[in-house]
C-alpha cells in the first residue's frame, strides 16, 4: 500500500492531492517546453516550437489534411497553414491531393523530415531511457495507463 493509499479520503485531502498533482504537471510543462524548443532547434536552427508541434503531428498522423491537423493541435487554421508553409519551404512536409476530397491535399513527411526528426529527438529519448532506467516496466505501463485515462477523462480502471 503507498502513502496515498494511506491517506484518508476527504475533500480537503482530494483537493490537496489534486494541487500536488498540478504542481507537478507544471513542472513537467516547462520541462517539456524547454525539451521542445531544443528539438525544433535540432530540426531548423530558429524553427518555432509551433512548428515543431506541427511536424510531430503530421509525423503521428502519417498524413494528415490541414483541416484536420488543425483541429487535432486545437489551433487556428491559419496559424496551421503558416507553420505548414514554413515545414514546406524547409523540405520538411509536402502535400500531396486527397483521394477522397479533390479540394483538400495530404500532409506526409518528407524523407528528409523523418530523418532530421528522428535526429532531434535522439538525445531525449536517450535521456528518458536513463531517467527510467530504475523503473521497473510494469511502473512504466501504469504511469502510461493513469496518463492515458487523465488525458481521455476516464477513470483508471476503465483504462486498464
Amino acid at each position: 500500500m503507498t502513502v496515498a493509499e494511506q491517506l484518508p479520503e476527504s475533500p480537503e485531502a482530494r483537493a490537496d492531492a489534486v494541487r500536488a498533482l498540478e504542481a507537478e504537471f507544471s513542472e513537467l510543462i516547462t520541462h517539456f517546453r524547454r525539451l521542445i524548443m531544443e528539438n525544433a532547434n535540432r530540426v531548423s536552427p530558429g524553427m518555432l516550437p509551433g512548428a515543431y508541434k506541427t511536424l510531430t503531428t503530421i509525423a503521428r498522423c502519417e498524413q494528415v489534411t490541414s483541416s484536420t491537423l488543425a483541429e487535432r493541435m486545437l489551433m487556428d487554421k491559419g496559424q496551421v497553414s503558416r507553420s505548414v508553409r514554413e515545414l514546406e519551404d524547409l523540405g520538411l512536409v509536402e502535400r500531396s491531393p486527397d483521394p477522397h476530397d479533390g479540394r483538400s491535399s495530404l500532409l506526409r513527411l518528407t524523407d528528409v523530415g523523418a530523418e532530421r526528426l528522428t535526429a532531434a529527438r535522439l538525445p531525449q529519448e536517450g535521456m528518458l531511457l536513463q531517467t527510467l532506467q530504475d523503473w521497473s516496466i510494469a511502473d512504466i505501463g501504469n504511469l502510461s495507463r493513469l496518463l492515458h485515462a487523465l488525458a481521455s477523462g476516464v477513470s483508471p480502471d476503465a483504462a486498464a
